[in-house]
């Protein structure tokens, strides 16, 4: 069972974070424009677990060479409940599609509905040893930058080479901070545009 391990810090801007990247080696793998629709029951189900259910579309702005040919295909995940504290930790699974339409009509059909759609533009940048630095901007709720690796020490000691250490690590994931802010809106759009 794969187990997601990342770190997310809010920042004020990407400049710096980018500059000390280049400094370290990272390779830069392009940015995406990424629609987010997460699904849940009428009965909130999968909230009441902690766990998510989502399709991802993404549209490439920016790629490298590599991967210029070949766009992602759309991805439903599925994300178990937060494990431990500190970093945030999950199951994951996910499942390639070839058609969102004809998932979410297959996940409409099995009794999920959509709750809430939402853009998000990321960068993303590897470097060795298996870490990835994901530069997230998100409507509404601003930048973010995302540290996923091997293991908790490699996330940690990234986040310190990253000058991000003493930053507060959110747990929670965009789709919760999303919904919080939309708490209480007397109408919203379930499609939140960058």
């Amino acid at each position: 069972m794969p187990i997601e391990l990342e770190a997310k810090v809010r920042v004020s801007d990407f400049n710096e974070i980018r500059s000390r990247l280049q400094a370290l080696g990272a390779a830069r793998k392009g940015v995406r424009l990424e629609t987010n629709t997460y699904f849940d029951t009428p009965q909130h189900t999968l909230l009441s677990r902690d766990s998510g259910l989502r399709l991802r579309v993404v549209q490439p702005i920016e790629e490298d060479r590599v991967t210029q040919n070949s766009p992602a295909p759309p991805v439903i995940t599925f994300k178990g409940p937060q494990m431990g504290t500190g970093l945030k930790q999950r199951q994951e699974i996910e499942v390639q599609v070839h058609d969102p339409t004809a998932a979410i009509e297959l996940l409409a059909q099995l009794g999920f509905a959509v709750q809430l759609s939402f853009q998000k533009r990321r960068e993303s940048w590897s470097l060795p040893g298996g870490c990835v630095v994901e530069l997230d901007e998100l409507p509404i709720l601003g930048r973010f930058v995302e540290v996923e690796g091997p293991s908790r020490q490699a996330v940690l000691e990234l986040l310190d080479r990253l000058g991000l250490a003493s930053g507060e690590l959110i747990t929670t994931s965009y789709i919760a901070m999303l919904s919080e802010h939309l708490r209480g809106s007397p109408v919203h759009d379930r499609f939140i545009r960058l």
